[in-house]
Parts: structure tokens; C-alpha cells; sequence
């Protein structure tokens, strides 16, 4: 498992060495996006609107944007600086708290921590302390140029990192439109509400999930392979023969295609006609 992170995770004088891994996957099927006339991929390029050119990543500076068409610019050294000075820090866990006191519109992101060298007793301490307290820590770390609130705690043996968002970054329920105060209900078609709950409440079993959309266009995409409704990109960004639509064509795009590149060259033999001259 790729580590994505290094560092220190610590509680009172109890340091542990760990190291960080990505526990989710993104499992969604990326389309690229092809030029309908010829079907090669689309390409994006970088340009600056005001000069009319390609901008080139060396050209590039990061700036924030304080008002409208109004910038401070961020010189990268700067911004590295700053990064660096919280990222060397040890990650301290602040408080302890049970883990139904937040609400899970402020989780964000898992990550799984394995012990560095040397920190598996620190490691399995820390693990075994949040068991059977039942908490979990809050900690403050550095993951990917962005400080992160972040709480630590154990998930199927393994100590989990969960990433989780600032309050101010949780919008105020307040402006989400049209929320109804209040709603009289009636109360026999409440008790039945309560009894189809009830009907329908189970044991929450992962397994028993899937992401039916993604299976269906997987299969769909396997159908259309197995059909040989594809398209074929040279090297050089070129559609190769397999784009055009039937054979015929795909013959006569061929041949064009070598009379192109091997151009019929004309044969110019000189004819040398040998005359015998008698000498009478």
C-alpha cells in the first residue's frame, strides 16, 4: 500500500512514529471526451486571454483573488515556507471526544496509519487506550498543502485518520430554502411511517451495496468492445483506421493513406537504341 504521508502522531509525552495510507479508492469510470468529426481526445491548453498565448507551467504564478479582478500574488517560496513550518510539526491530539458528539456532515476523507520503525508499541497502546475508552482524538495536521482537523481512531484493529471539515466550511442550515418550521402530522399516518421503518431496519451490511450504474456501464462498454464498436488514436494523436464507420471506407482511407506516404514514382528509363552502322 502506497505511503502518502510521514510523521509523528502524539498524546501527553507518547510519541508515535507512523506512516500514512489512502483507505478509500475512486472507482468512477472516467470518459475522456473526443472530437465527434475525427474521434481523437480533446485537448486543453493553458492561455492567458489578455495576451492571446499558450501559458507554459514555468509562467504560472498563484495569486488570491480579495475582490473582484483584484489579486495578491503568492510568491511559491513563500507558500513552501509555510508549509514546511506545519508540516515538520508532530501531529498532537488536542482533545478526546465520543465519536456520536460530531456529526458525520463533517467527515470528509479516511486514511489508514501503520507504525513506523519502532512505534508499534506506541502504536498498539494508543489503540488499545481508545477501545475501551471509547473516544477518539482531534488532531491538527498537514495533509497535501492544506491544514486539516482531523480525528484519529480505530477501525477494524487499524488506527484510522478522518479528515473532517472546519465549522466555517459547514454551510449554516439556515439557507438551505424552503425547510418547513413546522408540519402538523397526522398521527395514524405517522405510526405507520414508524412501523415501515421498523419493517425495513437491519443490520448495516456494506457488502450488500453496489454502485449499480457503474456495473451497467462497465458491461455496457465490454458489449461494445467485444462488437468492435471502437476507435484506434496513433501516436501522434492521429485516429488510426479503426474510426472510420465501415470497411469500404476504411479500405479507401488506406489507400490513400500509402499513396500519400509512398508516393508512385515515375520510371523514366532511358531507351538506348543501338544502331548498327554498316560500313560499306
Amino acid at each position: 500500500m502506497h505511503t502518502m504521508w510521514k510523521g509523528t502522531i502524539s498524546f501527553g509525552l507518547v510519541n508515535i512514529p507512523v506512516k500514512m495510507h489512502a483507505a478509500t479508492e475512486n472507482k468512477d469510470i472516467k470518459l475522456r471526451q473526443l472530437h465527434k468529426k475525427c474521434k481523437t481526445p480533446i485537448k486543453y491548453e493553458k492561455t492567458c486571454p489578455y495576451c492571446e498565448e499558450e501559458v507554459k507551467s514555468e509562467d504560472i504564478v498563484k495569486a488570491y483573488e480579495y475582490a473582484k479582478d483584484k489579486f495578491v500574488i503568492l510568491d511559491e517560496k513563500e507558500l513552501e515556507a509555510l508549509q514546511k513550518e506545519q508540516t515538520d510539526k508532530a501531529v498532537e491530539i488536542i482533545d478526546f471526544v465520543k465519536l456520536s458528539d460530531i456529526d458525520p456532515i463533517y467527515f470528509e476523507k479516511s486514511y489508514y496509519l501503520s507504525p513506523n520503525e519502532g512505534g508499534s508499541k506506541a502504536y498498539g497502546l494508543l489503540r488499545n487506550a481508545l477501545k475501551d475508552t471509547k473516544k477518539i482524538g482531534v488532531a491538527k495536521m498537514m495533509i497535501r498543502s492544506k491544514e486539516q482537523l482531523a480525528v484519529i481512531r480505530v477501525y477494524a484493529n487499524t488506527l484510522v485518520v478522518e479528515t473532517i471539515h472546519y465549522p466555517d466550511e459547514v454551510r449554516d442550515v439556515k439557507e438551505v430554502p424552503n425547510v418547513p418550521a413546522k408540519v402538523d402530522t397526522v398521527k395514524k399516518e405517522l405510526d405507520t411511517a414508524k412501523m415501515l421503518i421498523e419493517q425495513l431496519t437491519t443490520k448495516f451490511d456494506p457488502e450488500k451495496y453496489t454502485d449499480d450504474y457503474r456495473t451497467a456501464l462497465l458491461e455496457l462498454i465490454e458489449e461494445k468492445k467485444n462488437k468492435k464498436q471502437t476507435t484506434t488514436v496513433t501516436a501522434e494523436g492521429k485516429p488510426g483506421p479503426g474510426f472510420e464507420s465501415n470497411l469500404m471506407d476504411a479500405l479507401q482511407a488506406s489507400l490513400n493513406r500509402a499513396k500519400k506516404d509512398h508516393p508512385k514514382t515515375k520510371n523514366t528509363k532511358r531507351k538506348s537504341t543501338t544502331k548498327k552502322q554498316t560500313t560499306s
